[in-house]
């Protein structure tokens, strides 16, 4: 069975920054988490963060920058917080590699799992187009990552895999 890495905010746990329960209500999604398909995670708790925590953005770059070490990401209280997404990323890697994940649903307009688009480092809520730092390493080693909202594009891809 082809698994999926999903993040974990999506499925309903209270792992978010603010604490707060967020759930897609895909019905895809409760489908392959009936079928055992399904593996939750959250690179910001694995990277030792905890719930509740304050906001963290990526400042002047991407997932990639902060992988490459060009830029960190930092909290609304100005700490450097980059060792732990970095940490998190790792663990999520980690766990796709050792149950064979090559496909990720991840939230978008996180500094971990935003897909096409984080927000602008300014803590404003203006989001600009890139990736997270889970995000850019998954995909540098050739899993597949889309957001929530491409769920249905997931399926499909889903579908060719298995014929």
């Amino acid at each position: 069975m082809v698994r999926v890495l999903v993040s974990a905010c999506l499925m309903g746990e209270r792992v978010r920054y603010d604490g707060k329960k967020l759930h897609c209500k895909s019905s895809i999604l409760k489908k392959w988490k009936d079928e055992g398909r399904v593996v939750p995670f959250c690179p910001e708790v694995a990277g030792n963060l905890p719930v509740p925590r304050p906001s963290a953005e990526i400042i002047k770059g991407t997932g990639t920058d902060v992988i490459e070490k060009n830029t960190g990401v930092f909290n609304i209280n100005g700490q450097d917080v980059t060792e732990s997404f970095i940490r998190g990323a790792g663990k999520a890697l980690k766990v796709a590699k050792k149950m064979q994940i090559i496909i990720a649903v991840l939230k978008n307009g996180s500094p971990s799992c935003g897909k096409t688009c984080i927000y602008d480092g300014s803590f404003s809520k203006v989001r600009r187009s890139g990736n997270g730092v889970t995000t850019a390493l998954l995909e540098k080693n050739g899993i597949s990552v889309f957001s929530e909202n491409e769920i249905k594009k997931v399926a499909a891809y889903l579908e060719t895999i298995r014929a």
